[in-house]
């Protein structure tokens, strides 16, 4: 392989005569009109950007421009990039592509923001620590996957929906762990729940939401309020291990799709978010979606002990 010296000459020789016999408007893409980034050729013949591609069939399995059915290429989950064409963009208008290439580095880092402009999935309850399995078919949250991964973030919100709102004030930062790609377009992506976070405000980025945030932190205690908070937090656990050991059909069914209680943290106050139990507990426990929202954007862990307490001491009283 040539390296970048003998790459850029080869290209030097070539540009007077291509760059006679072509123009910019040449090596535009038909969906974009700017200058193709990572062209990719359709079996029917037809190059377009790759990620302009990705975009149409994320709506539906055809050619943008002669319709002809692309189900099979999407099937396949390859997109090879048009090699002689990349060559020639090099070759005839260096400047040009190393400005496109500027534009997708400038726009992947306004991506890889974690505060500002954050995507958001409008869906269900997520807790920190917590798996959350989804299923994406929509076009808006196939794009926000899709870039999500490209940005090296693999990140973004989750919140549920809240009447007179787009979205609820509070949600929690998931991590994409693995995404399976399926035939037609949709994936089952797997998460697991990071840090909790408060939206300052609400935007939109291609047809999805996206939010300004700022993370929660519990309060820290010290001293007696800590050897207090201690002794709350073991006899919450050993309710929590009762209400496991409960027996009854619900208990055995949740256990069997949520996995077992955690274990204890040594250190209660290490994470920002509380011992992740307490969550795996809000997350199974028959609670209403609002009542889980007000646990899940309390910042005192005592607070929420004692709901979770309360909560456990009434459902172990009732007959199974």
């Amino acid at each position: 392989p040539l390296d970048n010296e003998e790459e850029t000459a080869a290209a030097k020789c070539m540009q007077p005569c291509l760059g006679e016999s072509l123009s910019i408007s040449d090596l535009e893409c038909s969906l974009c009109i700017r200058m193709f980034f990572e062209p990719v050729t359709t079996p029917c013949g037809h190059t377009f950007c790759k990620e302009c591609l990705e975009r149409c069939l994320d709506h539906r399995p055809n050619c943008p421009l002669c319709k002809q059915s692309l189900r099979e290429y999407l099937k396949a989950g390859r997109y090879s990039p048009t090699v002689l064409l990349q060559d020639i963009m090099l070759a005839a208008f260096p400047t040009q592509l190393a400005e496109r290439r500027e534009l997708h580095r400038a726009e992947m880092a306004e991506l890889s923001n974690l505060t500002k402009n954050i995507p958001i999935f409008v869906c269900t309850m997520s807790f920190p620590g917590i798996p959350c399995p989804l299923h994406v078919f929509e076009p808006r949250y196939r794009l926000m996957i899709r870039r999500c991964q490209e940005s090296g973030t693999r990140r973004f919100g989750m919140c549920i929906y809240e009447n007179g709102k787009s979205f609820a004030d509070y949600g929690c930062m998931l991590e994409i762990r693995q995404v399976e790609l399926l035939a037609d377009g949709r994936s089952l992506v797997d998460t697991i729940g990071r840090q909790r976070f408060r939206v300052l405000s609400r935007g939109h980025r291609d047809g999805y939401h996206t939010a300004d945030i700022e993370y929660l932190e519990d309060k820290k205690v010290s001293g007696e309020e800590l050897q207090e908070l201690q002794c709350l937090h073991e006899s919450t656990y050993r309710l929590a291990q009762r209400f496991c050991e409960h027996g009854d059909l619900t208990s055995r069914h949740i256990l069997l799709q949520h996995g077992p209680l955690p274990e204890k943290e040594e250190d209660i106050q290490a994470s920002a978010d509380g011992p992740t139990w307490c969550w795996w507990l809000i997350s199974i426990l028959p609670l209403d979606p609002s009542y889980q929202l007000n646990l899940f954007s309390c910042t005192s862990l005592r607070a929420r002990l004692s709901q979770l307490q309360r909560i456990l001491t009434a459902l172990l009283q009732q007959p199974q």
